[in-house]
């Protein structure tokens, strides 16, 4: 179960630094490739992050599942539940704003639909902080646990 857990937080953190670069940095610098190049930039984007988020961000909601349904102890259980529903609606956010956004780019540049992916993915950035946050907690209360 521990090796379940410790899959979980290791894929919450990676996303934790991802979204915290594409945040801050990568969906800004989408207003800067210009018109010229925007579309194929943004085909190119959406097809490569795919490779890098889609089996992190599988594994992620396949752990957390497992350990909301079975937490190793009944203390942390509601942290994993809670954690799970972080993680439902950054995935909701995903389906519903994120990709209908970068659908609408790959038809070009468009600095509004930028502006509003940028404003947008705050929803996610912020669930998957909290969710880091959430599975820092869980792990000091099971290492706080004496084993017997």
């Amino acid at each position: 179960m521990y090796t379940i857990l410790l899959t979980q937080f290791a894929t919450t953190w990676f996303m934790v630094g991802l979204i915290w670069l594409i945040q801050v940095v990568h969906y800004p610098l989408f207003a800067n490739v210009g018109e010229e190049h925007f579309q194929l930039y943004s085909e190119r984007h959406q097809f490569l992050i795919t490779f890098i988020v889609g089996p992190v961000m599988v594994a992620e909601l396949i752990t957390a599942i497992v350990m909301a349904l079975y937490p190793p102890t009944p203390d942390v259980g509601m942290w994993l539940r809670v954690g799970l529903g972080l993680l439902i609606v950054i995935w909701v956010a995903t389906a519903a704003v994120q990709v209908p956004q970068h659908g609408r780019l790959t038809q070009g540049f468009d600095l509004q639909t930028i502006q509003s992916l940028v404003a947008g993915n705050w929803i996610r950035t912020i669930g998957w902080t909290l969710r880091g946050l959430i599975l820092l907690v869980v792990l000091s209360k099971l290492i706080a646990v004496p084993s017997s």
